[in-house]
């Protein structure tokens, strides 16, 4: 059934999708104040997909570039909503619903920006269940939904509309004209019906978002564990627990890329490597989680998420694991989201420690060899 979301509801959103980003999605800080903005109006219909009619013009809206480079470049509500103005004029058809590319810090708060700004219902929905780095990377693209025309802006005014061969090529073509407007841009694209979107997004994303983040709050005023209480909303679990001694980071190519090493008790040391979001977690020479699957760090007492860009030397923090959605451990998908396809030579691992019967390996490195590359 439809709901409403406003002001009261962005923190427990951007908390929980802070959490679901595994490490990227941008600071979930910015895309809270950019939709309470534009809440302030009034607040936002949320529908089911299952309220969906087959005939619905539905457009991602998200951020496209690297998170550490959006903390300091500040979008504006023009900027978020002029893609999806230039893709409708370009389509020559109105747009009738938002949907989040991905529940994942600023990526599931500028769509709320966008649909309040433009008086459209959002959808209760995303395209990956979690974050991934690349443009092509949601379940749509599976089932055929192309991603251009793909329309982008940035602050200084710039909008452009990409048309292209495939996704990946949307991809390689955004990111570059990304990296030119300033390494961060607002996009708009993956125009798809109704009855696409119910085939191709997760269902339930933003609702399971906010009662993620309302659960960690409640148990930090509870004075319970509120790791405890999101590990098992998330059906995961807890991989580590330590302090972080050291952090490779750069932003190169558009993405945020390195390594963080933890150590705990007794000198283990897990190390986790990232781009834009932690892709592998490795301990003492031992695989714990890989991308599809969803690898999560927050503060230690708080349980709050902590981003790829916020991690910092001497944190306090846990490591989490939880499954994404089943669709990512299919041989397709795993093909354009698992640790080969980020160039590291292993198998998908599970987050339960077993390895993915659909699992794909083109990668040439190891994953070690792959993190130093990204120094």
């Amino acid at each position: 059934m439809g709901w409403q979301i406003d002001t009261a509801q962005v923190e427990d959103l951007a908390r929980g999708a802070a959490l679901f980003g595994t490490g990227g999605g941008g600071d979930p800080y910015i895309g809270s104040l950019l939709a309470r903005q534009a809440l302030a109006d009034g607040p936002v219909a949320v529908l089911d997909l299952s309220e969906l009619p087959d005939d619905a013009h539905v457009l991602f809206v998200a951020m496209m570039g690297a998170p550490t480079v959006m903390v300091e470049k500040l979008p504006s509500l023009d900027e978020v909503i002029e893609p999806v103005r230039a893709l409708g004029a370009h389509l020559g058809r109105p747009v009738t619903h938002i949907a989040c590319a991905e529940v994942g810090g600023v990526n599931s708060t500028i769509p709320v920006a966008a649909a309040a700004a433009l008086g459209l219902p959002l959808i209760d929905a995303d395209g990956m269940g979690r974050a991934f780095p690349e443009l092509q990377m949601v379940l749509p693209t599976l089932i055929g939904v192309t991603a251009s025309p793909l329309a982008l802006s940035d602050e200084k005014g710039n909008v452009a509309v990409l048309q292209t061969i495939d996704n990946s090529w949307t991809e390689r073509i955004a990111r570059v004209a990304t990296v030119e407007m300033g390494c961060s841009t607002m996009i708009a694209g993956f125009s798809m019906t109704g009855a696409q979107a119910r085939a191709g997004l997760v269902g339930g994303s933003l609702s399971r978002c906010i009662t993620v983040g309302r659960a960690i709050a409640d148990a930090r005023e509870g004075k319970t564990d509120p790791v405890t209480a999101a590990v098992a909303l998330l059906d995961g679990r807890e991989l580590f627990d330590g302090k972080v001694v050291d952090v490779q980071r750069a932003t190169t190519t558009g993405f945020a890329r390195g390594r963080a090493r933890i150590e705990g008790e007794g000198g283990t040391v897990l190390t986790l490597q990232f781009q834009n979001e932690h892709l592998v977690a490795e301990a003492d020479g031992r695989i714990l989680a890989t991308t599809p699957d969803l690898i999560m760090v927050v503060e230690g007492e708080t349980g709050e998420p902590v981003t790829t860009e916020g991690l910092r030397y001497g944190q306090r923090v846990r490591v989490l694991a939880a499954p994404a959605d089943e669709r990512w451990h299919c041989p397709e998908a795993l093909a354009m989201v698992g640790p080969g396809y980020f160039g590291y030579d292993l198998p998908a691992h599970r987050f339960d420690g077993t390895v993915s019967t659909g699992a794909v390996s083109t990668g040439t490195v190891s994953g070690i060899a792959a993190a130093e590359e990204a120094k």
